[in-house]
C-alpha cells in the first residue's frame, strides 16, 4: 500500500519557514497570515507524528528530524519551479520579464533589444523599470538589471558592466562657452541626479583639482537620469554623466565630452537571476547575449 502524503500547503509552509527561520516572513512570502503557517506547520507535524520547529522565545530552530527532512523538502520544491519552468518554456512563444533602472532600461538596454529579439524570435521580451527591488517570487519577473556591488543573497549575479563618471553637455554649449579647464564649470549651470549618484560631481572636482564649492553653485538636480541627460542635450547646463547613460548619445554626437579625466566607480550593474531558474533557456539566452554586447 502506498504511503500517503502530507499536505501540500503543509510542505509550502514548512520549506518558507525553514528558509527564512520566520513564521512572519513565510506568511508574507505565501501571501497568507502568520497564524495560518502556523497552523498549516502544526497540522504537517501531526500527520508526521513528529516536531519540526521549536519555538523558542528568540526565534525559531529547526528539531533534528527537521533538519533531517528539509533537505529533501527543498529538493522536491526546486524540481516542481524547474518542471514547470520547462513546461512553460515550451510553448512557441516564451515570455522573457526583465527588471531595471528606468534610465538602464531608455540608454542602454532597449537600443539593445531589437538585436536580441532578431537573435531569439521566439522569446517574447518584457521589460518593466522600476526604482524598486523586485521580488522574484511575487512581481513575475524573470531576471533584472542591478546596480550594487553583486552580493545579493539568493540570486545569481553576472557582471556586465560599470560606470565612468565625467562631465557631458552639447556641441552647442561648448561651443557657446567653452569649457578650456575644469575651473570653467564656475560659468555654467551642473545638472546632476539624486539619490546614489549625488556626490558624481563632487567627486569628479575633487579628483580635478577643483574646490568643492563649485558644485554648490547654478544647479539643476533630476530625480532620474535620462531626465538630466536629455538636459544636457537641450543645452541646458553640464551633466556629470555615468558611461552607461551617455555613450550611445556621445556616439552619435548629440552630446561631447570636454574633459579626459574619468572616475572609475567601485559599484557596477549586474544581471540577476533566482538560482533555481537561472540556467532556464530563456535566462541562459540573455544572459549570454548580454555579457557578449558588455563584452564587444
Amino acid at each position: 500500500m502506498a504511503s500517503r502524503l502530507p499536505s501540500l500547503n503543509g510542505l509550502r509552509a514548512f520549506e518558507s519557514a525553514a528558509r527564512h527561520m520566520s513564521f512572519t516572513l513565510a506568511a508574507a512570502e505565501l501571501n497568507v497570515t502568520q497564524t495560518a503557517i502556523s497552523h498549516q506547520i502544526r497540522r504537517l507535524e501531526e500527520e508526521l507524528g513528529v516536531q519540526l520547529f521549536l519555538r523558542l522565545k528568540d526565534g525559531l530552530a529547526l528539531t533534528d528530524d527537521g533538519q533531517a527532512y528539509l533537505p529533501g523538502i527543498r529538493t522536491a520544491f526546486q524540481a516542481l519551479r524547474q518542471s514547470t519552468e520547462q513546461l512553460l518554456e515550451s510553448r512557441h512563444n516564451s515570455v522573457l520579464t526583465i527588471s531595471t533602472l528606468v534610465s538602464v532600461a531608455s540608454k542602454w538596454l532597449l537600443p539593445r533589444l531589437p538585436a536580441f529579439q532578431q537573435a531569439f524570435p521566439d522569446i517574447d521580451v518584457r521589460v518593466s523599470a522600476s526604482t524598486d527591488l523586485v521580488d522574484f517570487r511575487k512581481g513575475g519577473i524573470d531576471t533584472a538589471i542591478r546596480y550594487g556591488r553583486g552580493d545579493w543573497p539568493g540570486l545569481r549575479a553576472d557582471w556586465l558592466m560599470s560606470d565612468e563618471i565625467f562631465p557631458v553637455c552639447s556641441p552647442a554649449l561648448l561651443n557657446s562657452n567653452p569649457l578650456n579647464a575644469p575651473a570653467d564649470l564656475a560659468h555654467h549651470t551642473l545638472l546632476q541626479v539624486s539619490g546614489m549618484t549625488t556626490q558624481d560631481w563632487a567627486a569628479w572636482l575633487g579628483a580635478a583639482g577643483q574646490p568643492q564649492q563649485l558644485a554648490e553653485g547654478s544647479r539643476l538636480t533630476f530625480d532620474l537620469a535620462l531626465m538630466a541627460v536629455q538636459a544636457a542635450i537641450d543645452g541646458q547646463g553640464v551633466c556629470i554623466g555615468r558611461s552607461t547613460y551617455v555613450e550611445d548619445d556621445l556616439r552619435a554626437g548629440r552630446l561631447v565630452a570636454p574633459f579626459a579625466l574619468r572616475l572609475q566607480d567601485d559599484l557596477g550593474f549586474y544581471l540577476v537571476t533566482p538560482h533555481e531558474t537561472a540556467g532556464s533557456k530563456k535566462n541562459t539566452a540573455l544572459r549570454n547575449w548580454l555579457l557578449a554586447q558588455s563584452n564587444a
